[in-house]
């Protein structure tokens, strides 16, 4: 069992950078391939970022590809997602979650309530 709460989220400028931060619980939690995910008002869950259990390998989204960094420090059981040059379309809450490496929501077992990304252009 993996709980996640996820933080870091608040109104930035268009431009601007933020990090977002995952806090796990459970003992299993260094076994999970991470990723993260977001939804946009009236729009579908996306994928954005996902990480293997060591942090080796990464996937990201097209559209965040080369500003977005997924990030993991299992000795604290945290997952990290640096998010730079920020764009309005970038507005959404992000969740974490756990269980699987894709781009599928439905692969991951485990998420967090989200927090809220507001980019103002």
């Amino acid at each position: 069992q993996v709980q996640l709460v996820e933080s870091g989220g608040g109104l930035v400028q268009a431009g601007d950078s933020q990090r977002l931060s995952c806090a796990a619980s459970g003992r299993t939690f260094s076994r999970y391939p991470m990723g993260w995910f977001r939804q946009a008002p009236g729009k579908e869950r996306q994928f954005v970022a996902a990480i293997t259990w060591n942090g080796d390998n990464t996937y990201y989204a097209n559209s965040v590809k080369g500003r977005f960094i997924i990030s993991r420090d299992n000795a604290k059981k945290m997952v990290y997602l640096q998010m730079n040059s920020l764009k309005s379309e970038d507005t959404a809450v992000y969740y974490c979650a756990a269980g699987a490496f894709g781009k599928m929501s439905r692969d991951y077992e485990y998420w967090g309530h989200g927090t809220q990304v507001t980019v103002s252009s």
